[in-house]
């Protein structure tokens, strides 16, 4: 028996379909976009992540275990590519917005914004999940006593299964509240490259926000 907790300690390792979900609404909302706020051709950048996520799951079907140096690039070369593709988007309807291009209608615009502002999230969640203590492998392991996200069960383990570690619908809960309070809520950074993601997906979501506002008070042209 041992009384470190379970975030501390070898644990079973995390399910893959969670995140591989996420990827997968990632990619779909993607594809959904309209030609002018997409880098390259609308399928380019889509089916690179999916053959990347596919040879993730081929590695890891039903947990992932592995965390090789290869895999490892892959797993955050696929991050990468769509937080590369988001940025890319939110940059074009910036653009799209202050210049007074046509948007389309109201509802149109409304749309775009807002698959744009779930793929924020959904990118920062992976981010978070696959950078936090060294990734879901390590974290498995428990190798990296050090977290850079710091959950209310850690601090409060009385409140909590004696089993509980986070997990990736911790930090899409995590990206997901940042985003919209543009602030930390229940869950504090504590790594510097944790507290820098956490503004910059702030800043993001809140500039979609005023942006889409100011568009639909007409404040902008």
């Amino acid at each position: 028996m041992t009384d470190k907790p379970a975030w501390r300690r070898r644990t079973d390792p995390e399910a893959r379909w969670p995140a591989a979900l996420a990827v997968g609404a990632m990619v779909a909302i993607q594809l959904m976009l309209p030609d002018r706020l997409t880098l390259g051709p609308r399928w380019l950048l889509p089916v690179i992540e999916v053959v990347m996520a596919v040879v993730l799951v081929a590695a890891d079907p039903r947990r992932i275990k592995r965390d090789t140096p290869a895999l490892r690039l892959v797993a955050l070369g696929l991050i990468a590519l769509a937080s590369l593709g988001n940025a890319w988007a939110v940059a074009m309807l910036v653009r799209d917005i202050l210049t007074g291009h046509d948007t389309g209608s109201a509802a149109h615009l409304v749309a775009v914004g807002g698959a744009i502002y779930v793929l924020n999230v959904l990118s920062f969640a992976v981010w978070f999940w696959e950078l936090d203590r060294g990734g879901p492998a390590r974290r498995a392991r428990g190798e990296d006593p050090y977290p850079d996200f710091l959950f209310p069960p850690m601090t409060s383990p009385e409140l909590a299964p004696k089993d509980w570690e986070p997990y990736f619908v911790d930090y899409l809960y995590v990206a997901f509240t940042n985003a919209t309070a543009f602030s930390p809520t229940d869950t504090l950074p504590l790594s510097r490259w944790a507290k820098s993601a956490m503004a910059l997906e702030s800043a993001i979501a809140l500039l979609i926000a005023i942006l889409l506002i100011a568009k639909a008070v007409n404040a902008l042209p």
